[in-house]
């Protein structure tokens, strides 16, 4: 490798700008530049991809490794999570990535989505039921949010009445309140004691769903089972990732959609009339506001060079999703919602072997929630000024806090 490229400014720049106005700072750190020294979601510094080209070459690149062992000492905190909530498919690489997605992968083929299309329609027509005589509804809270957590609790068979806040634990680890330290820590413990008494109840009464299935792959797997043996960490993380990334996806993907149709009463007006268009919607949904700005964060095993930038081993990358899928050099005119765009390939769900594996599953629910909000209520339309829709503060996501709406 060439030693001669830049390594960049020494102090990192700020990244206010981004939680302002998320689109027009990647433009302008794009047009910048394609690699930038900033401050990441930790408080540590961090580099930041944001070309389209470059981030799809990072994202499939062997030597920017998921797994934090291989992060510089005193270069990442992260999240702080214990053990049986962090041995998950966000901080491996093969073979263990392999083995643990190859048997999660069994829930998620098309065949099996397709099979929870019913049930799903089902879930949002009783949600619709519930908003319908009000004729108003805050949107994430009254429907975007209730339906992936009742889809992804009844695909892992978590009873009803044991369903807890997954909205407050989610926001705790994605957007901690700086005026209560202590909240992403008892959000954590929570989760925890929650996933394993989960866990103790499904191994004492099994039921025909995807956390039975699990435990039976931990419990019954022969001593010499080798490669297809879960340890019991690795079972608690599994539950724990499929639930807060089921949902966390996904809500945030149904109400950037609403509010783009809002914005755009044309394009809401032509999918009405033609709801066929669904998937090619959703899909340029997923580019023009995705539901994840960063993808997660990468350690290089060795210098690598992005972009012309030359990224020390051990330090933090971060690859603007959010940036990549705006990129005028991939999408003519990336700033229109377009859903007839003759060319796709948004880098939205990742790409590579760390594709989104529950990709399929949200797009699905996104349809099916679309299609059943716009069906139901013709006039839907913003319950406040459009100037006062406020989107969670946090370079991670993309997401809103709120959309109250009316019909």
């Amino acid at each position: 490798m060439e030693n001669t490229a830049e390594t960049g400014p020494d102090e990192p720049i700020d990244t206010t700008p981004l939680l302002d106005d998320t689109y027009a700072a990647c433009a302008a750190l794009r047009a910048a530049g394609p690699v930038h020294r900033i401050t990441g979601t930790d408080g540590l510094p961090a580099w930041l991809v944001t070309r389209y080209d470059d981030v799809r070459s990072a994202l499939a690149d062997p030597r920017l490794s998921l797994d934090k062992r291989h992060a510089k000492p005193g270069n990442y905190r992260g999240f702080s999570l214990p053990p049986a909530l962090d041995a998950n498919l966000l901080n491996m690489e093969a073979p263990d990535h392999t083995r643990i997605r190859r048997l999660v992968a069994k829930a998620f083929t098309p065949r099996r989505v397709e099979a929870l299309r019913a049930p799903v329609r089902r879930i949002a027509d009783e949600l619709l039921d519930a908003m319908a005589a009000k004729g108003r509804a805050e949107l994430v809270a009254d429907y975007a949010g209730p339906l992936p957590i009742t889809v992804i609790c009844d695909l892992l068979g978590i009873p009803a009445e044991d369903r807890r806040d997954f909205r407050a634990w989610s926001d705790a680890l994605i957007t901690p309140d700086p005026s209560r330290p202590q909240a992403m820590k008892e959000a954590i413990g929570a989760m925890l004691e929650f996933y394993t008494g989960l866990i103790a109840a499904k191994r004492a009464t099994p039921g025909d769903d995807l956390l039975s299935d699990l435990i039976a792959v931990r419990d019954d797997a022969p001593d010499d089972a080798g490669t297809d043996r879960l340890t019991e960490d690795e079972l608690t993380s599994l539950a724990f990732l499929i639930l807060f990334a089921g949902y966390e996806n996904t809500v945030q993907l149904i109400g950037n959609a609403v509010l783009a149709l809002l914005d755009h009463p044309e394009r809401l007006t032509a999918l009405r009339r033609n709801p066929a268009e669904l998937p090619t919607t959703v899909d340029e949904f997923l580019r023009y506001d995705g539901p994840a700005s960063l993808a997660i964060r990468r350690f290089p095993v060795e210098d690598v060079e992005i972009g012309g930038v030359r990224i020390p081993a051990g330090e933090s990358v971060l690859l603007s999703l959010a940036s990549a899928n705006r990129d005028p050099d991939r999408f003519p005119d990336p700033d229109r919602f377009d859903p007839t765009r003759a060319r796709s390939g948004h880098l939205a769900l990742g790409h590579g072997i760390h594709y989104c594996i529950g990709g399929p599953l949200a797009r699905m629910e996104t349809e099916i929630a679309i299609d059943a909000l716009i069906s139901r209520f013709p006039g839907l339309r913003l319950d406040i000024p459009r100037d006062e829709v406020r989107h969670r503060r946090t370079i991670r996501v993309r997401g809103l806090i709120s959309l109250p709406v009316a019909w």
